[in-house]
């Protein structure tokens, strides 16, 4: 039987949410009967690469410095389509979304759209130019309900918008009983660490994470802080974690394609976001058995049910995040066992092997439609 062929159009391949989820999604596939294509347009961001390459995929850059750009070469694109014989495109945030849309009015090739954040939070050009296109396209998808519902209210689109869960790989994301990290970082072994795992944007609001971690740390002696990662307001994050004397106590390791000997240093997953699609990085830090202890942005208050799979306060109460990391420092019986409600959660509900099944069964439809 001929195998269904599916093309990955992503701005980057660095390492984002929507980025991990494309090596993390093809190592589960069934390559027996898909077979997938990948391209990308902005060269310096690479990190997944490498990752595809290794799990079976194909892997092409178009290279491309800003967005204008990018949807300048969907002439391009038709060529690779033609030449490959591409049956379904599966394009990842708006750029590629509308890059998706142009090749869809001139080919026909299925697309299906994969949308990661509320449109409410996109820049005033961007959400004009997805409502006056969103409709150039199969299928539409948010990450979580809340995604799905910011499509429907906004774009009030004519064709198919469904949520499909974003999934963490839980028989790959497992706590290691030793990581080294701590040893590496200079950790005491009984200390407790905070952690997060996030590229450095506004959103993100980590310049707040470091405020509270501060009003932790003046509090408790022996509490660590880890930020993996990078991005644009890294020079502001650092910039408040010198004012707060706060160097020897948070370690930014910097930009890591692997990540989990990091989860297995830390024993609460902190974040401060303001607003949220459904973070990756939060399914694998508790498929980590990490305890989370958030705020309810977005999709995260999909995932965590207050007081039953972690903690968790509203956006604008972002201070209350250092009571309620106080809470699980103080009593090590509650902070294990929501590191074990953690993972049952993701385990149960949001695995990866569920959401790549949903994904393979809309592509055969689109394919067979």
């Amino acid at each position: 039987m001929k195998k269904i062929k599916v093309l990955n159009i992503i701005k980057s391949l660095g390492r984002g949410g929507a980025e991990m989820l494309l090596p993390e999604t093809l190592k589960l596939h069934d390559q027996n009967k898909l077979e997938f294509h990948y391209i990308y347009f902005l060269p310096w961001k690479d990190q997944m690469v490498s990752a595809i390459l290794e799990s079976g995929g194909r892997v092409s850059c178009f290279g491309s410095n800003n967005n204008i750009k990018i949807i300048s070469r969907y002439n391009a694109v038709i060529h690779y389509c033609k030449e490959k014989e591409i049956d379904v495109i599966h394009c990842h945030l708006p750029w590629a979304g509308f890059l998706g849309r142009v090749i869809f009015r001139l080919t026909k090739i299925p697309v299906v759209y994969s949308e990661h954040n509320l449109q409410e939070r996109y820049h005033p050009i961007t959400k004009i130019i997805n409502k006056l296109t969103f409709n150039s396209q199969s299928l539409g998808l948010g990450v979580s309900g809340d995604v799905t519902t910011s499509i429907k209210n906004n774009i009030r689109p004519s064709i198919p918008v469904e949520t499909l869960l974003n999934g963490v790989n839980t028989s790959s994301f497992q706590r290691a009983e030793d990581s080294n990290i701590r040893r590496e970082l200079g950790i005491p072994d009984n200390a407790t660490v905070i952690g997060n795992v996030a590229v450095f944007r506004f959103q993100k609001r980590l310049v707040e994470w470091v405020k509270v971690f501060k009003e932790i740390e003046s509090q408790k002696e022996n509490v660590y802080g880890i930020i993996v990662g990078a991005g644009p307001l890294e020079g502001e994050i650092k910039t408040e974690l010198k004012k707060l004397g706060l160097s020897k106590r948070v370690f930014f390791p910097g930009l890591k394609t692997d990540v989990k000997p990091y989860f297995s240093a830390m024993d609460i997953f902190m974040m401060s976001s303001s607003f949220e699609g459904l973070p990756i990085a939060l399914l694998e830090a508790m498929s980590m058995e990490c305890a989370v202890v958030s705020t309810d942005a977005g999709g995260i208050k999909e995932v965590i049910r207050n007081e039953i799979d972690g903690l968790t306060c509203k956006v604008e109460e972002w201070e209350k995040l250092s009571d309620l990391c106080q809470t699980l420092i103080d009593d090590p019986e509650k902070l294990g066992k929501y590191q074990k409600a953690a993972r049952e959660r993701v385990v149960n509900n949001f695995s990866l092997k569920r959401m790549v099944d949903e994904l393979e069964g809309i592509y055969r439809d689109l394919v067979t439609t």
